[in-house]
Parts: C-alpha cells; structure tokens; sequence
C-alpha cells in the first residue's frame, strides 16, 4: 500500500492548524534568514570588487581650502607611476555627494573644509609598493594621506562572515524548533489515534506501515505550510524591491533588500528541507513509541 493511501487511515487532528502556523512561521523566518545571507553576500562582493583596484589619495586642507599646489604635485607623482592608469581629483559636487547621506545637503554643510580628494586606478592584475607611493607623496604634498581601502575590504569579509555564522545559527535553531514542534505533534498523534494504531497491530500491519501513515502525513502538511511561509518571505523581499525602485526603500548607504529572481529560487529549498525535517523527525518518534507501546 502506498504512503498516500496509507495516510488516509489517520484523520485530520484537531491541532493540525496550529502545526501548519507554526511550521509557516518558521519557514518565514527561515526565508528572511536565508535571503539576508544572500543579499549580505553578494552586497560584499560588490563593494569588495569596486574597491579592488583603487586607492584613494586625500590633501587635507590647511585652514579653509585644501592647498591646490600639493593637488596638482600629487597628481604629476601618480600618472607618473607605473601600473596607475587613471588618477583625477573629486569636483566638489562629488565629495558632497559622498557626505550627503550622513549629513544630508545643506549650504552650512558645502562650507565645511573638505579634504580634496584624488580617484586611483590601478591597471587590471597590478599591485603597488603602497608604502612607497605613500613615501612619494609624503616627499612632494605634506598633507597627503594614501589609502588603498585593505581595511574596509577586511571589514567587508569579516561583516560578510558574520552576517553568515548569524544567519546559520538562526537556521539551526530554526530546523531544531521545527523537529522538535513534529516530534511533540507526533507523540500527541499516536496518543490521539491509538485504538486505530492498536486495531492496526491486531490486523497485523507492521511498524513500518504505521509509521509510513505518519510519515507521509506530516510530510506533505509540513511542505505545504512551509511553502506558504516561503512564498511569504518572498514576497517580503519583493515589496521591499518595489519600496526601493519608488526611492522608499530606506538608509541610501545600505544594500537593498532585494532578491532577484535567481536568488529567490533557492528559498525554494526551505520547504523542501522542512519536508524531509519531518519527514525523518516523524519516522524516528513513530518507532520509537511503537516499541514503546509494544
């Protein structure tokens, strides 16, 4: 006999809905945790492959105004480096447009003494003596401050693990919490139906039969509410895609909390591991009460 047709024996609980809820509930979260970590990792990679490549001189100023003669020495010093294909300083619209979504666009604002600031290129696969360039600089503008952005790419990698190790954690103690919540609705299936189980035994039907009845019950409501929960989170992240496009979609230096279309096929995989959660939970819970009872 099938584990469909073998399900049939076993009536709908009274409890079965509030199962369902909370197997929903937990593949919801388990749908935000997962794109978190999607949306974590691919904004890291992102930043860490435009930072790749480039440096960044700043000329702090001296009282008001940065001093224009250490700019144009800095800039003779690196188009004169080998391996730096590209080096011209920020207009001033640019270095607002860097501080404006911390502090916003404001006349008192534009007035402040900003360092001025110089975008380097390097050639594709080049690497550069840093400390020697910075020696360079220091020689011909005083005021010159090299960075080659190794410590944000550190902090990106280390930002990216962590969001990771978070993420993994929630999961497992959301895969716990759901085999344990099987588990209990387990037990309290065969308390409910034990004269069915027992007229079953009497019938001669193994335990294998009757777990399999089990099995497959929880199987299917377990991936059917799992599903509707990860179709939920899915369309958490789209309506947040849609807040974004219409310029709501929050803090304009954070990544948008948007999955696209690739990325929200592997939340695909939450009802089906929460399928195979119960699956396995309920399997093992069924033997072991049988050989309990029996």
């Amino acid at each position: 006999m099938s584990s469909a047709r073998s399900s049939r024996i076993l009536p709908r609980e009274q409890g079965a809905i509030s199962l369902d809820l909370v197997i929903g509930v937990m593949a919801f979260l388990a749908s935000l945790a997962a794109g978190g970590v999607l949306i974590a990792g691919r904004s890291a990679s992102s930043w860490e492959s435009g930072l790749a490549g480039r440096l960044t001189v700043q000329i702090l100023p001296e009282g008001q105004a940065p001093l224009t003669s250490e700019v144009d020495a800095a800039l003779a010093v690196l188009r004169a480096t080998p391996g730096i294909v590209y080096a011209a300083p920020l207009s001033d619209a640019d270095n607002l447009a860097l501080v404006e979504p911390w502090l916003g666009r404001d006349a008192v604002i534009a007035a402040l003494p900003f360092p001025r600031l110089i975008d380097v290129t390097l050639a594709p696969g080049e690497t550069l003596d840093v400390a020697a360039l910075d020696q360079r600089l220091k020689a011909v503008a005083p005021h010159a401050v090299l960075d080659d952005h190794g410590r944000w790419i550190d902090r990106l990698r280390s930002m990216a693990n962590s969001v990771v190790l978070s993420a993994g954690l929630i999961l497992a103690l959301i895969a716990i919490g759901t085999a344990a919540t099987v588990a209990f609705a387990t037990r309290a299936g065969l308390a409910a139906h034990r004269e069915i189980v027992q007229l079953l035994h009497l019938m001669g039907a193994q335990d294998r039969f009757i777990a399999r009845a089990f099995e497959w019950h929880y199987f299917t409501a377990s991936f059917i509410a799992s599903a509707a929960g990860a179709a939920l989170g899915a369309a958490a992240f789209a309506a947040a895609g849609g807040l974004d496009q219409v310029g709501l979609g929050g803090v304009s230096f954070l990544p948008p909390l948007v999955l696209p279309l690739r990325e929200l096929a592997w939340l695909g995989l939450i009802p089906v591991a929460a399928a195979l959660i119960a699956w396995a939970t309920t399997r093992i819970s069924v033997m072991a009460a049988l050989h309990e009872f029996y």
